[in-house]
């Protein structure tokens, strides 16, 4: 890869980083379309891109381009959830029925579970069983051609909610622990059912303009995404011929609070690491976020880990959505963070799951000696288009 391919800030950037270029041309090399790195730490900021913003052409993905960040929308989502907590107009151990009436929800399954992934509703995204069956849900995750088709259809949360409510559960209330996005279209009805305005409204409120995430956007239903901005892809089989559709315009409402907002590798370093050291929720429920479940290591919307022995504690999470995909990494303490963006072919088959999960790996392993990887479930969440 020739040096044109890179970028760094060069007031703050410090020395090079050759392992870290290596790590992303190894990335590339594996099937990534492309990807931005920026990383904070005791050296200062660095950031770097390598691969393409878009097939065919030779321009390198933007520096802190916007991305559609798929499964990091629940992190923010879940600090929405807890700051309420902290003002005493939510509870999390009691059943999330009393704040959403009139969706039949098991009266077992309480807020905490909603946000930990522990109250074993149905994915409406498609549930992928242990011994590779697959439930579909909406037309997104099955039928290549069928998710390109209806790529500007309009779901409203409630329709995704009622949806997967309506199909038997994967299991009891808070015996298990399985990755749902319906758990967060749930938690995104109850916020705007206890603050009586719109989840993008209150996200806007109390994260987007507090921390001064200028390119951090909540899209609802518009399929536009803010430039610059790599390219995203999707592949399907027609006719016994591939096809490959840019799908970097489309409506997110399929998705919803699974993971439909917009932002930029800086705007998730700005959000994860005052997150992380305290500014947006007190310790108490800070530390309540950061409580790994012990199948999953899932917090509440959030993922922990150590990074091995002597290491520190990492606060993270990855989404994919339709061919963009975000990583957001911080230290316990909000000190040192890994953000980054991919674009990148996308597929029914899940074709890039492992070099995703490589990818992430080789990432968190050069910047905090360890190694984090998901589970099965989010891993596959991640690398195709269910956030």
């Amino acid at each position: 890869m020739s040096e044109s391919l890179y970028t760094a800030e060069n007031s703050t950037a410090g020395p090079d980083r050759p392992k870290l270029r290596k790590a992303l041309q190894e990335i590339v090399d594996s099937g990534i379309t492309g990807v931005h790195l920026r990383v904070h730490d005791e050296r200062g900021v660095w950031t770097a891109s390598a691969g393409v913003a878009e097939l065919g052409a030779n321009a390198e993905p933007p520096a802190d381009g916007h991305v559609r960040i798929g499964s990091n929308t629940k992190t923010f989502t879940a600090t929405l959830v807890l700051q309420l907590v902290a003002e005493g107009k939510v509870e999390l151990d009691v059943p999330a029925a009393v704040y959403l009436p009139g969706y039949g929800l098991d009266e077992r399954i309480t807020v905490r579970m909603l946000l930990q992934h522990t109250s074993g509703v149905f994915n409406f995204t498609g549930e992928y069983y242990e011994d590779g069956t697959v439930a579909p849900g909406i037309p997104s995750t099955i039928s290549g051609k069928e998710w390109v088709d209806n790529r500007f259809h309009t779901y409203r949360p409630e329709e995704l909610a009622r949806l997967a409510l309506s199909r038997p559960a994967r299991f009891e209330p808070g015996t298990d622990w399985s990755y749902s996005n319906t758990n967060y279209v749930l938690a995104r009805l109850l916020v705007e059912k206890v603050t009586g305005r719109s989840c993008a409204e209150v996200t806007q409120e109390r994260i987007v303009r507090p921390l001064g995430l200028s390119g951090t956007v909540v899209p609802g239903t518009s399929p536009e995404i803010p430039s610059p901005y790599a390219h995203a892809y999707y592949r399907y089989e027609v006719a016994g011929r591939q096809e490959t559709v840019d799908v970097t315009r489309h409506n997110p409402s399929w998705i919803s609070a699974g993971g439909d907002m917009i932002s930029t590798p800086q705007d998730l370093h700005t959000f994860i690491s005052a997150l992380a050291g305290g500014r947006l929720l007190p310790a108490p429920l800070l530390a309540e976020m950061a409580k790994p479940h012990p199948k999953s290591g899932f917090g509440l919307g959030l993922r922990v880990q150590e990074t091995g022995p002597g290491g520190d504690t990492l606060l993270f999470h990855n989404g994919g959505a339709a061919g963009h995909a975000a990583l957001m990494y911080s230290t316990s303490d909000g000190s040192k963070t890994l953000t980054a963006s991919l674009n990148y072919v996308d597929d029914a088959a899940l074709s890039l799951a492992g070099a995703f999960l490589k990818a992430q790996d080789r990432l968190v392993q050069e910047v905090f000696c360890g190694e984090v990887t998901g589970p099965a479930g989010e891993a596959a969440e991640t690398a195709q288009s269910a956030g």
